[in-house]
């Protein structure tokens, strides 16, 4: 983690916040979101940082921030919804974006450091890097950027979007447009809304409940959570594969399926569920080229379907990993099914209209894993001299955020772990030694 000393050794300067508008004359409107957008879980920030190197003589003096903004207020006109204000109507619990162009909120910031005295925030501190992305936004403004300004002449963009408004493949879509924009070109993808196409029908029928409780942890509810990044070195993956492999699993395991059953068995221990109850692992897979016919190109609304592994905390205790995966390797074959993609949004949507549309609360037993690793988050340069030299993401409150876990690409400074795995945890404070023995354990048997 980044050394104690950077606390007080920079500081950051943030200017007044203004609101960044289109920069053309653009619809006004209400506009209804899907029945995947309206998920109440889904009521967070996700934020990212990403990490833009001045190349030497290659700038001309351009001021980045400003360069941003008015990248940002074309983008606007395309994507002139990110402008608007979300709204969840007391009526029926849905989301309306009210699109008036009242503005994205922009923030200038100028650090007193070089960006190399940070190593370019590669496994930067959690609460550092709060520095760099704008601060708690409210819940109806689906979008934000803050531009950071360094003494070298590199920059950050804080990067926040709204989880109701688009996923991790919409948010890559809209920071693609904004880099395009900055160079002057036009935009490779347009935006498409059409939120209709995944707006399902109310199920007349009752829907089955679970009876089984969840597992319970000694160490929730706590208010003294940790967040912590743990690396799997791909030697270690590789080796891990292979005696899944032996154990009983197929060939073409992947890399995501060996560790969502490595971490769902980890945190189990860590946490001290309780065997009796039960535990589930979430996890998303994407619709956009599955579905009959499949989304248009430019659709950067919430198009997955979070699929759930569910076991008793004995039957995931007693379980091998290879078995884990095959359970994990089956339920992601769900999706291929169109009647089973319309039954589950059709799920979704009477749970709506049912007022059954409850945010939950962090309990241990959930485990929710999203995977940040392909993406396609970078975009290699922006305007006319800044090449990306990392990109970072901030634990965000999304299932309890104790909950949630994510895989994230290994940093750039260490060689050795090229090819490796980040995994983020939000844990209790007394829980996290022992998910730390867990991955050290993973290291020392391979």
């Amino acid at each position: 983690m980044a050394p104690q000393l950077y606390r007080t050794e920079f500081s950051v300067v943030k200017n007044e916040v203004e609101l960044v508008k289109p920069s053309k004359d653009t619809p006004v409107e209400v506009l209804s979101l899907s029945t995947l957008d309206n998920e109440a879980n889904l009521e967070c920030f996700s934020k990212a940082i990403y990490v833009y190197k001045a190349e030497e003589d290659e700038t001309n003096g351009v001021n980045p921030a400003e360069m941003i903004k008015q990248a940002l207020s074309h983008a606007l006109v395309y994507y002139y919804p990110l402008a608007g204000r979300l709204k969840r109507l007391d009526h029926d619990g849905r989301l309306q974006l009210t699109c008036d162009a009242t503005g994205v909120p922009f923030l200038v910031a100028t650090a007193n450091c070089r960006l190399s005295s940070l190593n370019y925030l590669d496994d930067i501190d959690f609460e550092m890097a709060k520095n760099f992305v704008f601060p708690s936004p409210t819940t109806d403004c689906p979008f934000v950027l803050q531009v950071t300004r360094f003494a070298c002449g590199g920059f950050t963009i804080g990067f926040g979007i709204s989880h109701m408004v688009s996923d991790g493949f919409g948010a890559a879509q809209i920071f693609k447009a904004l880099a395009e924009l900055s160079k002057g070109k036009e935009l490779s993808v347009k935006p498409v809304w059409e939120r209709e196409r995944l707006v399902g029908t109310p199920i007349k029928e009752p829907l089955k409940l679970n009876t089984c409780p969840p597992a319970k942890s000694p160490y929730i509810p706590s208010s003294d959570i940790v967040d912590m990044i743990f690396y799997v070195k791909s030697n270690s993956m590789k080796r891990l594969k292979e005696e899944t492999i032996s154990g009983g699993a197929p060939s073409n395991v992947t890399t995501f399926e060996i560790l969502a059953a490595f971490v769902w068995k980890a945190r189990l221990r860590a946490l001290e569920l309780n065997h009796d109850g039960k535990t589930c692992l979430y996890f998303a897979t994407g619709l956009r080229k599955l579905i009959d016919p499949p989304l248009p190109e430019g659709y950067y609304g919430n198009a997955f379907l979070t699929s759930a592994v569910e076991l008793t905390g004995r039957e995931l205790e007693e379980k091998t990993l290879s078995e884990i995966v095959n359970m994990i390797k089956e339920k992601k074959l769900d999706v291929l099914d169109n009647n089973y993609v319309k039954k589950s949004i059709d799920i979704c949507e009477t749970k709506l209209a049912n007022g059954d549309n409850p945010k939950i609360k962090a309990t241990g037993a959930l485990m929710a894993l999203t995977d940040w690793r392909n993406l396609g988050l970078v975009s290699d340069e922006f305007g006319s001299g800044w090449k990306i030299e990392n990109v970072t993401s901030l634990p965000w409150d999304c299932f309890g955020s104790v909950d949630l876990c994510t895989f994230l690409p290994a940093p750039k400074s260490d060689p050795s772990l090229k090819g490796g795995v980040g995994i983020l945890v939000s844990l209790p404070r007394q829980a996290m030694p022992k998910f730390k023995q867990e991955i050290d354990a993973l290291h020392r048997l391979l």
